[in-house]
């Protein structure tokens, strides 16, 4: 049974970016029953390794920020790797927790969800009403998989076993802990350490992939965290008025978004980089836009609290002193 005063629970993912920051926030908030394995310690892929830990753990809540993840060019390059790895991670966490006991699990997704085209703000709604972007489809499909593995669980056991599982939808996020590999990290991590190194080099110009046009929203990585911890412990009556049985995401986001051109220059700003920022018009953009619409969130009493500009900056200070840029 849960301990409401300190819940014994489980971070998945706890040395990713999200993962990290979701630790950090407990811990201030004074949660000390927190359980993580790393990696090594624990292959999540592994039905037989998941169902062990689960056996001998026992958790009263999960929070699910484990994903192989990664930007456009490692969405592209290694599609089975993306599709394969979120489900096997996905169905191993969230049935596993069940069959343990597991009350409460908050799944992590992706606005890589919603459709290419969809109506902006995207709202929960848009949610399987046309075709994914197809450059990070695969993942986008095992991030939809996730979310309807918590509702069907929910709809078959709620009620008898009293789970309550829920997924929040973050927009794109960034922020200290990032991965700033030069082609498999997302677009913030990436053009950062291109714009760092060009500055070292005294390079004349940097170039970026796409046309600069396509719009994007970013929100800061503890904000994202508060948004989860804050959705996790919310009233299941409230939480249920938001929802549906069949439409259970919340979506998280900043409010509002700007192109990668405009990116690109206010991050050149952070860093010092002075040279030209040149695009490449040959290499694909993505979506052209992916705004999400957070009305439900923000009903609920959530905003966000980090402007663009100081979360930039901060994030430059962590790439900084970073030891491993790989």
């Amino acid at each position: 049974m849960q301990n409401n005063q300190n819940p014994k629970i489980f971070v998945a993912g706890h040395n990713g970016m999200v993962g990290s920051s979701i630790l950090r926030n407990l811990k201030q908030m004074g949660h000390t029953n927190i359980i993580t394995r790393s990696r090594k310690e624990l292959d999540l892929t592994s039905q037989e390794a998941v169902a062990e830990f689960f056996k001998q753990e026992r958790p009263d809540q999960v929070y699910m920020a484990a994903a192989k993840v990664g930007g456009i060019h490692a969405n592209n390059t290694y599609p089975a790797e993306f599709i394969y790895e979120n489900l096997m991670v996905e169905c191993n966490v969230i049935h596993q927790a069940f069959l343990s006991g597991t009350k409460k699990i908050l799944f992590l997704g992706s606005s890589c969800i919603y459709p290419r085209l969809a109506t902006q703000p995207m709202v929960e709604e848009a949610l399987m009403e046309g075709k994914l972007e197809s450059t990070n489809e695969p993942y986008g499909m095992a991030k939809i998989a996730g979310i309807k593995l918590c509702e069907s669980y929910n709809r078959q056991y709620g009620q008898t076993h009293g789970i309550d599982y829920r997924s929040v939808m973050p927009t794109n996020l960034y922020g200290p802990g990032d991965n700033y590999h030069p082609e498999n990290s997302h677009v913030i991590p990436a053009l950062m350490r291109r714009l760092h190194e060009a500055k070292v080099n005294a390079s004349p110009e940097v170039l970026i992939w796409g046309t600069g046009t396509p719009r994007r929203e970013f929100l800061y990585v503890d904000d994202m965290a508060a948004a989860s911890i804050f959705v996790m412990n919310l009233d299941k009556k409230i939480y249920d008025s938001q929802t549906e049985p069949m439409r259970s995401h919340i979506n998280v986001g900043f409010g509002s978004d700007l192109s990668i051109k405009e990116l690109a220059l206010l991050m050149a700003q952070v860093v010092g980089y002075q040279g030209a920022i040149l695009f490449d018009t040959s290499k694909p953009d993505g979506s052209p836009r992916k705004l999400m619409d957070s009305g439900r969130l923000r009903e609920l009493g959530w905003l966000p609290q980090k402007e663009l500009l100081d979360g930039l900056t901060q994030t430059y200070a962590d790439y900084c002193k970073s030891e491993v840029r790989t």
